[in-house]
């Protein structure tokens, strides 16, 4: 694809993709056994390059910050604070094949809390990277834990991998679940027990 071209992506708002990464796709489109010059495809690189970057978002981000901003406030509350069901989207980084699943992420507060959404946001920051499921799960338990104090956290991450779904075994509906339970959710089974029934498990 020509500079022209990518010249005018940039007058168009869309970010201009190295030739070097179009005919990298392109390759892969002629390995796969199509041809990348015909109508349909010609302008598929560019597309999949920007997809990817949007995938990816979490290589440019700290989740971290997103629990920078705390609440103590809290009218001594010190029971779980949970939010669950919360969807993502992340990638294989061993076929680069979608994983699309649900969270529940749970923390016992000190003498603070954090906004709600920021707890998503930790997710997707960690998700929107080349992942395995069970590392996502420990990233973001880790990173609650570190950055909030808590004296409990606990993580549970549901999925389905289309590595498993579409290619190889190609077994569909199958779900894979993950926990991360820390400080007081591991040491004692009672509130271990609490949160795992309050996030559904």
């Amino acid at each position: 694809m020509s500079c022209k071209h990518e010249e005018e992506t940039v007058g168009n708002g869309k970010m201009p993709v190295p030739e070097d990464v179009q005919e990298a796709i392109r390759t892969l489109i002629r390995w796969a056994g199509d041809d990348p010059t015909r109508e349909g495809l010609t302008d598929t690189p560019a597309r999949v390059a920007r997809a990817w970057k949007e995938y990816c978002q979490g290589y440019e981000e700290d989740p971290r910050v997103h629990l920078s901003r705390v609440f103590h406030e809290v009218g001594g509350y010190d029971e779980i604070v949970l939010l669950k069901d919360i969807p993502f989207q992340s990638h294989c980084e061993h076929h680069m094949a979608p994983i699309i699943g649900k969270a529940a992420i749970a923390y016992l507060p000190t003498d603070k809390v954090v906004g709600i959404s920021k707890l998503a946001r930790v997710l997707h920051g960690y998700a929107r990277r080349l992942q395995i499921q069970e590392r996502l799960t420990a990233e973001v338990a880790q990173c609650i834990w570190e950055e909030l104090h808590p004296r409990g956290v606990a993580v549970v991450i549901e999925a389905s991998h289309a590595c498993m779904s579409a290619r190889g075994v190609r077994t569909q509906g199958v779900g894979m679940v993950t926990s991360r339970v820390m400080g007081l959710f591991r040491s004692d089974h009672r509130s271990r027990e609490e949160v795992l029934k309050l996030m559904g498990y």
